[in-house]
């Protein structure tokens, strides 16, 4: 949300910085994430002056160029060539100086320098209107008025307009705040606590009276539950046009374009009070009558931005006598809106049941400022003020006269909600007692009323525009929101319970494998669960069980993940066109499947690899991640949760919509997971060009199999091992996990480990070989091995090669 520091000044008398004002409204609970500068013209026309054309002759290189000598209140006049066919002696004319910035129409910057134009230096630039920004023209230099001194900077000739606006990450529930004067209101409170008392300044309304009552529209509601108040008015004969400069840079400082000064006036007062309005064109309303029900199932209506829709039986509709104009507090009808032919205008103000209009938005997929509004509960009790403050300004601003009463249906009125608040709870929520006065000076500073006052507590009467503060924990919150977070002290001790859970519950097992994993170097990601429809259509099988959203946020939003990964790559697309192409990464996730009628989800862990193994440095060549390498990481986790006798199996081929090549890891019948290489036409797809291994492993079935593990440890031998290397030609087609599953089954007591350190395959060996170098690590717990048995071992290792392998040594 963007609030105009000016604007809200116009509320509250702040003289302190936008910086300081920023750091007050954060520690409300306003966070403040950014101020940003607003200028009326870009730059601000810095550094470009009133300057008095002294001299002006034809360039002697070119006919269309001329030379002139410009006062601009310096020591000396400068020397500028000049284009323009207007230029001449004796004008006032904008002048930017040297190292003034300009911008053009695409926004894009560009630096005044000293230059030479047809061999003539130039000291400058005597400007156009559109060069500075300041319309569209560019058919000569501006010529000023004579009044203006030389020297004058032409930020005061045109009276540039600046600003500084706060971007306020505004919280749902505070919807008391989605306005100027709501921010002034809290803000009010903050200064308060700190000493500075300044009046709030309300709107007035003490101008609005009706001129005559020739055109009137009727008003009926017919369900009263969700439309609680509906007010209404109408003004005749406006002119509608262009707003008055001062409305435009209020509008356009918080992001908004100005249309006209019908349509400008509601935003105003939106912005300005939170209170969401609708002008309609009262020529159009047929019947002169309007009718606040719900929709026709399946009526067709086209709204303003050209969509047609179709409606539901739940939506409310603003209509006339005989068609539908508006989806109430979402968004107006094509043909009801305010347009340059428009004279007469109704106009409304209303309160829309909040969820009723969050499940239309949602529903249609509209978000607008109203919407946003309505459905987070606006102020009930404002409706009619700020009915009567917007019929005033399109009265001053687009003429006109009001025609009728103020029609305002209202049949029940809400109540101030009433809670009472124990000072007990205060002292025992916030952990620190506030004194008693400190406490009924924060209410009153929030417009809460103290109803009653007892030993224990307060009676309170809640604000109708605080739809938030509905519980005397919610009061609490707001006492310590105003006093102040950073006013509690903090203990220096933390006294905690000691709580029991299992070694194998899915956050601990998490924990454990996350920290081994941020051990060897992963960064845990967390992606969004929710995909596009592109995605499960293009890189998933059997799309049709995907779960597909009933009132999706966007296009690009509409799916539940089947896969984790594809939301992984996104993350590495990202990282690499910012430079970090070496990543490893880590996400427990869960996807989403509809199957035979059923809703089911599941856990995952996807690690990705990808780049460099190490960062570059002068010791060593940069050597890139490896498949093995990835492998390596997800034996270390099945390890360390205790998962054996995990087999490895070559990924069926198709088996895998996105992966190329790979291993399906299994223990018996349980499938766990699998780990492979991305398609090089998936990755081209997310603009990836470098290789990424990647493993999807089923978590659910991991912690099944970890339940039964048992710690199982054994002393440190006391007699040394001893390692022998052989150096194996074998055929082609034999693999390392052969040799070592052979080398277990013939020595069980004394072989240790086996591991293939080297692989040569070349012209030197004979067609269709390799040759393996294999190391054996052999010991004896019991006493230190003797030469005889480490060679009887070797030879009957050797025999059982040659025999079943066909192996020979090097």
């Amino acid at each position: 949300m963007k609030i105009s520091y000016n604007w809200l000044k116009q509320y509250l008398k702040v003289d302190s910085s936008a910086e300081d004002t920023a750091v007050i409204l954060t520690d409300l609970g306003l966070e403040v994430e950014g101020v940003e500068l607003y200028e009326s013209v870009k730059g601000g026309l810095k550094g470009v002056v009133v300057g008095h054309v002294l001299e002006c002759v034809k360039h002697p290189n070119a006919d269309k160029l001329k030379i002139t000598k410009v006062d601009v209140g310096s020591e000396a006049p400068l020397q500028i060539v000049c284009g323009a066919p207007n230029v001449a002696e004796g004008q006032k004319v904008p002048v930017a100086t040297i190292g003034t910035v300009l911008y053009d129409k695409e926004g894009n910057a560009f630096q005044i320098k000293k230059g030479k134009i047809r061999g003539e230096e130039s000291y400058g630039m005597i400007c156009a209107e559109d060069e500075l920004g300041l319309g569209n023209s560019h058919e000569g230099i501006m010529v000023l008025d004579d009044k203006y001194a030389v020297g004058t900077p032409c930020s005061e000739v045109f009276e540039v307009v600046t600003d500084e606006v706060f971007e306020i990450g505004l919280t749902p529930n505070r919807a008391d705040a989605m306005s100027h004067y709501g921010v002034a209101r809290d803000l009010r409170a903050g200064l308060m606590q700190k000493g500075t008392h300044l009046e709030l300044i309300s709107p007035s309304v003490t101008k609005f009276h009706v001129d005559n009552r020739s055109l009137k529209i009727d008003i009926e509601v017919s369900n009263r539950k969700l439309v609680p108040r509906y007010t209404g008015v109408t003004i005749s004969n406006v002119r509608v046009g262009e707003s008055p400069a001062w409305l435009q840079h209020r509008l356009r400082a918080i992001g908004i374009t100005p249309k006209n000064n019908v349509v400008d006036a509601t935003n105003y007062v939106l912005h300005g009070l939170g209170q969401p309005l609708h002008a309609f064109d009262a020529d159009h309303i047929i019947g002169r009558k309007i009718v606040v029900k719900n929709a026709q199932a399946g009526t067709k209506f086209k709204t303003l931005d050209g969509v047609e829709r179709t409606l539901d039986a739940e939506d409310i509709m603003i209509c006339d006598a005989e068609k539908p104009l508006c989806i109430a507090g979402v968004l107006g009808g094509e043909n009801s809106g305010v347009t340059d032919f428009t004279r007469n205008v109704f106009l409304e103000s209303a309160y829309f049941d909040p969820v009723a209009v969050r499940k239309t938005a949602k529903r249609h997929a509209i978000n607008t400022d109203a919407s946003y509004r309505f459905e987070r509960g606006i102020n009930i009790e404002e409706c009619k003020f700020a009915l009567m403050y917007a019929a005033v300004l399109i009265e001053n601003i687009a003429g006109g006269v009001i025609s009728s009463d103020v029609i305002d249906f209202y049949p029940k009125k809400y109540e101030d909600f009433q809670v009472f608040l124990a000072f007990e709870n205060v002292d025992k929520l916030i952990g620190q007692k506030i004194p008693r006065d400190t406490i009924k000076s924060i209410l009153h500073s929030l417009d809460i009323k103290v109803n009653s006052v007892t030993e224990r507590g307060l009676g309170l009467l809640i604000p109708t525009y605080r739809v938030d503060v509905q519980r005397e924990a919610d009061v609490i919150e707001e006492i310590l929101r105003i006093y102040g977070y950073n006013n509690i002290t903090f203990s220096e001790k933390i006294n905690a319970t000691m709580s029991h859970s299992s070694k194998y519950d899915d956050l601990n097992m998490q924990n454990v494998v996350a920290t081994q994993l941020i051990g060897q170097g992963y960064y845990e990601i967390m992606t969004n669960s929710l995909v596009s429809e592109k995605e499960i259509t293009t890189y998933t099988t059997h799309p049709e069980t995907a779960v597909k959203l009933l009132n999706p946020l966007s296009a690009d939003l509409g799916y539940m993940r089947k896969n984790l990964v594809f939301s992984g790559l996104e993350v590495i697309a990202y990282n690499i066109n910012r430079k970090r192409t070496d990543l490893k990464l880590f996400e427990f996730g869960k996807n989403y499947h509809f199957n035979n009628g059923k809703y089911s989800e599941s856990k995952h862990l996807a690690l990705y690899l990808t780049g460099n193994a190490q960062p570059e440095y002068w010791g060593a060549p940069a050597q890139k991640v490896t498949f093995y390498e990835l492998k390596g990481v997800v034996e270390r986790i099945l390890e360390r949760v205790g998962i054996q006798g995990v087999t490895m199996l070559p990924l069926p081929e198709g088996a895998c919509s996105f992966g190329q090549e790979g291993l399906r890891l299994q223990v018996g019948d349980t499938a766990l997971g699998g780990i492979g290489i991305i398609k090089p036409s998936v990755l081209k797809d997310f603009g990836i060009k470098q290789e990424v291994f990647f493993a999807d492993l089923q978590w659910e079935a991991i912690l099944q199999l970890a339940q039964g593990h048992k710690v199982v440890y054994k002393e440190i031998a006391k007699y040394p091992e001893v390692r022998r290397d052989l150096a194996l030609l074998i055929d082609e087609q034999i693999s390392f996990a052969q040799i070592h599953q052979l080398a277990f089954q013939t020595e069980k007591s004394l072989l240790k480990s086996v591991n293939l350190f080297d692989v040569y395959q070349g012209d030197k060996l004979p067609k269709g070989k390799k040759s393996y170098a294999v190391s054996f690590i052999l010991q004896d717990e019991n006493k230190t091995l003797t030469d005889k048995q480490i060679e009887k071992t070797m030879t009957h290792l050797q025999t059982a090669f040659k025999e079943q392998l066909g192996a020979e040594l090097r």
